[in-house]
């Protein structure tokens, strides 16, 4: 399954870790998880925190119970994070491979130029007039969380491949 919220990058993998340990070891409510989100990340509202748990899960940094969500004890190290959010977070992969298949640096609207296509019609549907800038934002979002873990660099033109890391 792969996941399609992409939450703002924070300025580093320690951020990603306050968030992870928002969410409680013992199974807890979306409501009670996504108020403790809100409060220890400083988030504008529920909706925010809601996809921030989502893409813990996606990270595999959560998990949803029968009894609700849980934090795993899955250390966010960036070879786990590079390999999660390739293969669970929707246009990850092929964003990576536009930004490496690039002459340049790629910038950020380029990049959803390059994969707007794999945006799925429902998608389109259901937003007709927001739908392109809600996901370029989101493929901006992605693109910082791919340099925050080392699948792409950002340069000041825009992104190009990490040959070490992607």
């Amino acid at each position: 399954m792969q996941f399609k919220l992409v939450p703002p990058v924070p300025d580093s993998l320690d951020d990603l870790d306050v968030a992870r340990r928002a969410v409680p070891l013992v199974p807890a409510s979306e409501d009670d998880c996504t108020e403790r989100l809100l409060r220890r990340l400083d988030l504008p509202s529920r909706d925010v925190a809601r996809t921030w748990l989502t893409f813990l899960r996606a990270l595999g940094l959560a998990a949803e119970t029968d009894r609700g969500f849980r934090r795993t004890e899955v250390e966010p190290t960036p070879d786990r994070l590079r390999r999660r959010l390739l293969d669970r977070v929707f246009l990850a992969r092929p964003v990576r491979d536009a930004v490496a298949a690039a002459d340049a640096p790629m910038a950020a609207a380029a990049a959803f130029d390059a994969v707007r296509d794999r945006v799925p019609p429902w998608e389109r549907h259901k937003n007709p007039r927001t739908w392109e800038s809600v996901w370029r934002d989101r493929v901006a979002d992605l693109l910082g969380w791919l340099a925050l873990v080392d699948v792409v660099d950002r340069r000041e033109a825009g992104y190009v491949a990490d040959e070490a890391g992607g």
